[in-house]
């Protein structure tokens, strides 16, 4: 049975398609994910995301307990600031990927992905057993909604006096927003700015009925997980379960630079993710444009000349670029003369750099 978010009569009353995802039930589409998608870009979107997990830790060690549980220096963070880094185990194998944040001197929230984060929570807890700090899974009293797209400023801006403006990029502040007590924060997840707001899972419908009126005039609409993933996709944000997962690195993905060996201690995996750390991965993550129609998936092999060569992660078609785009792992070496086959027929796609889309500043 999937587990509905406190915003579930909304999606409903709404006409959404609802869908399992990681053990949720979540909306899918509200009518046109292409609609959906174009808003996101163009004005604003509105996501629930309350199926991620949130976990605190606090103490007077908390920021040790961090530093050793996770491949990133998290006791450097400055208080309002976030950082998104990755816990993996003694293999160097990524768990899942994180946005961290600190929310005082001992107290930080650790944002987990949806399928993964009962996982996350019980690592943690065991990796800071001999530090003076105590983790706890909060995950079933928040509500996460996030406003993403160019006008996602100005439509928050009606409902809050925080400084919005000032606020960096991966940052959150305490505000309130129509008049209810909210974790403001800016990191996104579509290429898009923007903003994710955490709150009590009771103030989650009001807040949402909120920002719809006062996203009514700059063309905000609903987004589901349809645009969600079309958007990621465009930004090449990685997705657990497709770019990451429990048999790669984050070298393998490319992300390496979160891994942080310049720390002091010890941390889980260092040992493993150090041996590897100057190796060629044998395959490397990178963007494939389709020249036809035909939309590249995830699992789909890619080819050269025939021979298997890489595997598509994500593929959908893209909006922007009015073409199928997908991200794959490839070959270490291989970039040109390359196809996917898709039920048995050679289609043909062109390498590129991730991303495939960048926002104007």
């Amino acid at each position: 049975m999937s587990r509905p978010t406190p915003l579930r009569d909304v999606h409903e009353s709404l006409g959404a398609t609802l869908t399992d995802f990681a053990g949720w039930l979540m909306p899918l589409r509200y009518g046109s994910e292409s609609a959906e998608h174009k808003a996101v870009r163009e004005a604003a979107g509105l996501f629930d995301l309350s199926h991620m997990g949130e976990i605190f830790v606090t103490g007077p060690q908390a920021a040790e307990a961090l530093d050793y549980a996770l491949v990133g220096h998290l006791s450097v963070l400055a208080t309002g600031r976030a950082r998104y880094t990755m816990i993996v185990d003694e293999r160097g194998r990524v768990i899942d990927d994180l946005i961290v944040y600190r929310l005082g001197d001992e107290e930080f929230m650790v944002v987990a992905n949806a399928s993964n984060y009962p996982k996350v929570a019980q690592e943690l807890q065991e990796r800071a057993k001999t530090y003076d700090a105590a983790v706890e899974d909060r995950s079933d009293r928040y509500a996460l909604i996030a406003v993403q797209g160019p006008r996602a400023q100005e439509i928050l801006a009606t409902l809050t006096d925080a400084d919005l403006a000032g606020l960096k990029y991966y940052a959150g502040l305490p505000g309130l927003v129509d008049g209810r007590e909210a974790l403001i924060a800016r990191t996104g997840y579509t290429g898009e700015d923007g903003f994710e707001l955490f709150v009590a899972n009771q103030d989650a419908v009001p807040l949402w009925n909120a920002l719809i009126a006062a996203g009514e005039p700059y063309g905000l609409a609903p987004a589901g997980l349809s645009a969600r993933d079309t958007l990621r996709l465009e930004a090449g944000m990685p997705l657990y379960g497709n770019e990451l997962g429990a048999e790669l690195t984050p070298f393998d993905a490319g992300l390496g630079r979160v891994v942080k060996f310049d720390k002091p201690g010890d941390f889980v995996g260092r040992a493993a993710l150090e041996a590897v750390k100057d190796d060629q991965p044998g395959r490397r993550l990178v963007g494939l444009v389709a020249r036809g129609r035909r939309v590249p998936r995830h699992g789909y092999p890619v080819t050269q000349d025939g021979a298997v060569v890489g595997e598509v992660t994500s593929g959908a078609p893209s909006q922007t670029l009015g073409k199928p785009i997908a991200m794959a792992y490839v070959d270490t070496g291989v970039s040109e003369g390359l196809a996917v086959d898709i039920r048995g027929s050679q289609e043909p796609v062109d390498l590129v750099e991730l991303p495939f889309y960048r926002r104007k500043k």
